[in-house]
């Protein structure tokens, strides 16, 4: 005579955790490639959006998943698990550059130069690679709260010449992984070096507009860079970044000589 067994049914928050874990998952890497190959900013960060609601969606999911399992004992605990651990997996880079936000002050211009920041190029190629956008002065209030923030954010002197500076600072930029939109060395009326470039994110792609002004001194240069983020009025370190990035790469650079 068989024994007849009968299974206790899932929960159906369980399943619906999962599902919903594995959805925001998708949603997320669709975003991310959005973001990736330049589509519009503002609609991959829509995308983004979606798939943080559906991962704290999957969340409550799995917390009342374990709550009814506790009372009925039905299945599905390791469902609910499986949900509960890829949601927090997926909110825990938001959660940590949202944390960022609370002791970062609300900037996204940086300059080793408070007191007269370099300026953008104007050409029609630079605006172009810009999208026809030029980064606004700003407010010496502002920039006041940088040096505050980011008292190691300085100028740098380099015991080169001009056109020496020149070299190892293009080389800098490209090994710091930069476009170079335009530059031109020091010399004519100024006497100014200038290159423009574009650095992106890591994760994203997200562009940051890049200025740097080779400046000759007597018997030195020196070297002044602006960092400015695009998009969203926080630029989440990145423009900190980028300033270590260089200074990091033309240390290299200046090291070789």
């Amino acid at each position: 005579m068989r024994r007849l067994i009968v299974e206790e049914p899932y929960s159906k928050s369980a399943l619906l955790s999962r599902r919903l874990a594995a959805f925001a998952l998708a949603v997320a890497l669709i975003g991310v490639a959005a973001a990736r190959s330049g589509i519009d900013p503002p609609a991959a960060l829509t995308v983004l959006s979606g798939s943080i609601a559906l991962a704290a969606a999957a969340i409550l999911s799995a917390l009342l998943a374990f709550a009814v399992i506790w009372r009925t004992g039905r299945q599905g605990a390791g469902q609910a698990a499986a949900g509960l651990f890829l949601a927090l997996l997926l909110l825990a880079y938001p959660a940590y550059q949202l944390a960022k936000t609370t002791h970062l002050p609300r900037l996204t211009d940086f300059s080793t130069d408070i007191a007269d920041p370099p300026v953008f190029s104007a050409s029609r190629v630079a605006q172009a690679a810009r999208g026809g956008r030029t980064p606004k002065t700003l407010p010496a209030s502002m920039r006041r709260a940088q040096a505050q923030a980011y008292p190691k954010i300085l100028p740098i002197i380099l015991d080169l010449t001009g056109d020496e500076a020149f070299v190892a600072v293009a080389k800098a930029v490209a090994a710091s992984g930069w476009r170079i939109v335009v530059e031109t060395p020091p010399g004519g009326r100024m006497g100014v070096g200038h290159i423009d470039a574009i650095a992106r994110s890591l994760i994203l792609g997200f562009p940051c507009d890049i200025t740097l002004r080779i400046r000759p001194l007597a018997g030195q240069t020196r070297i002044d860079l602006r960092s400015v983020s695009r998009f969203g009025p926080y630029d989440f370190g990145a423009n900190q970044r980028n300033i270590h990035t260089f200074e990091a790469a033309l240390e290299a650079q200046v090291d070789k000589k």
